[in-house]
């Protein structure tokens, strides 16, 4: 059945599992925008968001690698509000603002496909542990324990070593390390949500067992992961800036650890300007991120207490 609006218009569904679906977002919506600090969070996100997009019109790059800062050698260290280097230049000519700007793309492209590849790894691997279970339960399990034995940044620090300095095996060091914890999520809410009457009744009613996970169980189980990649997306950037920041990305990279790095020698002679700017990005991107995922966990997650 469907709600017949205005002419015109396209008819809104008012029964059945979408329509139940799009009511829910709404209620979700709602109650995270009740919270001053989630809108907060989501004003710094669309802003660093935009900031990402606009790369290209705001800095007009004139390099055959746009996400190489182009270097002017007769302008190093130059204070902000030099003209045409609103931020000042770092101590090698690279100008700040061009890497600030560039640098949310970069963070951008780093953070959506970390979260990527780990939230579907770990999905899979928690899924085969939690829904299968038995022997492969153990044997999954067992791996996972083994990676969350080692400290996350000690871990991708080790990989992103070994393979040498480039930004593409820092994406690859933190979608190795990051996965884990997925695994060990989405398999906790699956072994919770299969003991469920619904489920049973699925089962007795001759549903598959794929059928059953794919409409049972996967959809129920999503939400703390949900939550998680949420705050992942600010966590990885701060990990993958502290790795450019010792040196495992490329020279040159219009990326924020790097240029934090390429400042820090002027900081003690006043030219603080070329760590400050990148720095000050990468707080309000770890924090946007933050207030977001803690909104989103008060609202998806009905045993959070609330004051």
């Amino acid at each position: 059945m469907v709600e017949l609006s205005a002419p015109g218009r396209i008819p809104l569904p008012t029964h059945g599992p979408f329509a139940v679906r799009v009511r829910r977002l709404a209620e979700v919506a709602r109650e995270v925008l009740r919270n001053p600090t989630t809108v907060a969070g989501l004003v710094i996100i669309v802003a660093l968001l935009t900031m990402a997009f606009l790369a290209p019109v705001l800095t007009e790059p004139n390099t055959p690698d746009p996400y190489q800062m182009p270097r002017d050698w007769t302008m190093r260290d130059a204070p902000p509000g030099t003209p045409g280097h609103p931020l000042g230049t770092t101590s090698t000519g690279g100008d700040v603002f061009y890497g600030v700007v560039w640098g949310a793309r970069t963070s951008l492209q780093l953070s959506v496909i970390v979260v990527g590849i780990t939230v579907t790894v770990g999905i899979i691997v928690g899924s085969l542990a939690g829904f299968i279970g038995g022997k492969l339960d153990e044997i999954l399990m067992r791996v996972v324990d083994v990676f969350l034995a080692i400290p996350e940044l000690i871990f991708a620090l080790a990989i992103a070593a070994v393979l040498g300095p480039s930004f593409s095996n820092i994406i690859f060091a933190l979608s190795v390390v990051f996965w884990v914890k997925y695994a060990r999520i989405i398999r906790g809410q699956i072994i919770h949500i299969k003991q469920n009457d619904y489920v049973d009744a699925a089962r007795v009613t001759g549903d598959s067992r794929f059928s059953i996970y794919r409409k049972d169980v996967l959809p129920n189980s999503i939400t703390p992961v949900m939550v998680q990649a949420t705050m992942d997306m600010g966590g990885i950037v701060l990990t993958a800036a502290t790795l450019s920041f010792i040196g495992l990305a490329e020279a040159g990279l219009a990326e924020w650890g790097v240029l934090v790095s390429d400042g820090q020698a002027g900081i003690s002679a006043g030219k603080w300007w070329a760590s400050t700017f990148p720095g000050l990005m990468v707080f309000l991107w770890a924090l946007a991120f933050n207030l977001v995922g803690d909104g989103l966990r008060d609202v998806l997650d009905p045993r959070t207490e609330r004051r």
